[in-house]
């Protein structure tokens, strides 16, 4: 059975341990490797995870089968202080994508996000992540494209998706 918890700070380790599985594989047609270590240092180093937990910027969940974590989901209720939940971050180990994982992790979401009278769901996604066909089947709309300079002269190319609740 897969379960949905609340990450804490002790679980940082774990959290990184499924990016650096993860983003190569998820990132690694589409970016530099310099521009995905880049990221990577820049969200998922020990100092930016810790300010995320500590300052509740998001909240994260680990998604377990039985004791093993599968992926993680970064959120954020009220987003920009609209009636929107906001993915930041959605993972899940390569290996056990294309089980349905994903699917019950965002249903996981959308109960919160209800809970917290959030009207939508949003995300966003490279435009070139063969994950963007995923959301597109559980319900995601494109309805915006942009282009986030992250520093080092690198962009983050994304769709902007939502889905109303």
């Amino acid at each position: 059975m897969i379960t949905i918890s609340e990450a804490v700070n002790s679980d940082i380790k774990t959290i990184q341990d499924i990016v650096y599985k993860t983003w190569p594989i998820t990132y690694g047609e589409i970016l530099s490797q310099e521009q995905v270590q880049y990221m990577m240092d820049l969200f998922y180093s020990d100092e930016a995870l810790t300010a995320q937990f500590n300052e509740k910027q998001q909240l994260f969940y680990l998604i377990t089968e039985e004791e093993t974590v599968l992926g993680f989901i970064g959120i954020e209720h009220n987003y920009q202080n609209e009636n929107k939940t906001k993915i930041h971050k959605i993972y899940i180990l390569p290996e056990t994508q294309g089980k349905g994982i994903g699917r019950i992790a965002i249903e996981a979401v959308e109960k919160r996000a209800l809970e917290n009278n959030s009207d939508s769901l949003l995300l966003n996604v490279n435009r070139f992540n063969k994950a963007l066909h995923f959301y597109q089947k559980i319900g995601f709309e494109i309805f915006d494209e942009v282009n986030i300079e992250i520093g080092n002269g690198y962009l983050m190319e994304d769709f902007v998706m939502i889905k109303k609740l």
